[in-house]
């Protein structure tokens, strides 16, 4: 193997390593949250519920099992794979399903927030407090890192 292959070869195994490093902290925060969304269905009180908070509440459990599916998926990607030299292929489909997952995180994140904001506050301020959930996660976790990574790749061009 070149030397050019090697260093190639180390900085794919570095990428994946910070990709299932990166992964770890919003796997422990998913699980957590979907076990917590599960119980919720489980109380006494969910049974007088309105259909609104019920469909609510299974959209984000369903948010949130999606979630966690994506989340995962590139560790399971790098123990099928990392034998058979395709470093590559998990570095590429992991950064994907990191960036779905969290979609669906951040989408769980708004609908248990939504339902807590339902609970204490109720119709049209709870939706405004849901709204506010969502625009906060998409602009930090996506708007800004790529608009930051647009204006890093215009000042790069000639």
């Amino acid at each position: 193997m070149s030397e050019a292959e090697e260093s190639d070869q180390r900085r794919l195994a570095r990428n994946i390593n910070e990709l299932l490093q990166e992964l770890r902290v919003a796997q422990a925060g998913v699980q957590i949250l979907f076990g917590f969304l599960l119980s919720i269905a489980f109380t006494d009180k969910y049974s007088s519920v309105s259909g609104y908070i019920r469909w609510t509440h299974l959209v984000t459990v369903l948010c949130a099992a999606i979630a966690v599916a994506f989340l995962t998926a590139p560790a399971a990607w790098h123990r099928v794979l990392f034998r058979q030299g395709r470093r590559e292929d998990v570095v590429r489909h992991g950064n994907t399903f990191a960036l779905i997952g969290l979609a669906f995180l951040a989408l769980a994140m708004t609908g248990t927030v939504l339902l807590l904001a339902e609970v204490v506050l109720g119709g049209w301020p709870a939706i405004v407090v849901g709204a506010l959930a969502f625009v906060v996660f998409t602009g930090l976790w996506f708007a800004l890192p790529f608009a930051s990574s647009e204006r890093a790749e215009d000042r790069q061009r000639p």
